[in-house]
């Protein structure tokens, strides 16, 4: 089963690349992130045609996040638990029946956190220590289940063109990266580190000062599988030259092969 992960940054206008990356991709989930549309206003009857089942957490401008799949989806989930004052759309998540076994997918959408200091900052590392609870208690289920989206984390300083100019940033400050291994040293595996090491591979990359052309990237978007989907992992890679093409979002697809 193909599950894929795409930051679209809005779904409005980004609606034809997302279509011509469905048709050529063709995952069989995809985890969606920054769709800025409220759930009335998805384009949900385009994405039906193609065959894909539709869920949305939508927000007016911001946020929002969907699940499109090919497959049954069962017990449908929006919002993060643990702050029911929040009224940020940054997460989903289902069941995912496959021919063998069922997943549990969890589409995020991490915030981004900065200026730091500040009220940014403090909301993402607070809604960090949500997800920590909501990852262990699916490491606790002991069933194949994965959390998958735009994490705004930089894990490392390889995971950038230049380290450097991150330092200061809350992508990379030392608090945002301690959060994020908290959560891997539950025992999740990050898929993408699980076939590829070494520098050079981004997710990510500026509209602004010729990023794409220079190549001076980031790599934001992450898999996070318990053990049992880790012990289905076939492959995981970065559709990286969706960034080329016209009018494309400024991240690209990350997707994983697992043996569902």
């Amino acid at each position: 089963m193909k599950i894929a992960s795409f930051n679209i940054n809005g779904i409005k206008a980004r609606i034809n690349a997302l279509s011509d990356w469905l048709d050529e991709a063709q995952p069989d989930v995809a985890l969606l992130q920054e769709i800025k549309s409220v759930d009335e206003g998805f384009p949900r009857t385009h994405f039906e045609d193609k065959g894909y089942v539709v869920e949305t957490h939508g927000q007016k401008g911001f946020n929002g996040v969907a699940i499109l799949s090919k497959l049954p989806l069962e017990d449908v989930t929006r919002g993060l638990p643990g702050d029911d004052s929040d009224e940020q759309a940054r997460w989903i998540e289902a069941t995912v029946v496959g021919d063998k076994t069922a997943c549990r997918v969890c589409g995020l959408y991490l915030p981004n956190g900065n200026p730091t200091p500040g009220p940014k900052y403090d909301y993402k590392l607070a809604w960090m220590e949500r997800l920590n609870a909501r990852a262990q208690d699916l490491m606790s289920r002991e069933e194949p289940a994965l959390m998958a989206g735009d994490y705004n984390i930089i894990p490392q300083d390889e995971d950038a063109k230049r380290p450097e100019v991150w330092q200061e940033d809350a992508l990379a400050r030392p608090e945002s990266r301690a959060a994020y291994r908290r959560i891997l040293n539950l025992g999740f595996t990050e898929a993408f580190r699980a076939r590829h090491q070494g520098p050079g591979h981004y997710s990510f990359w500026d509209y602004q000062a010729g990023a794409w052309n220079k190549d001076d990237g980031i790599r934001i978007d992450h898999f996070l599988l318990t053990p049992q989907a880790a012990d289905l992992l076939r492959d995981c890679q970065i559709d990286k030259d969706i960034r080329a093409r016209e009018k494309p979002p400024d991240h690209v697809p990350i997707w994983v092969d697992l043996d569902l």
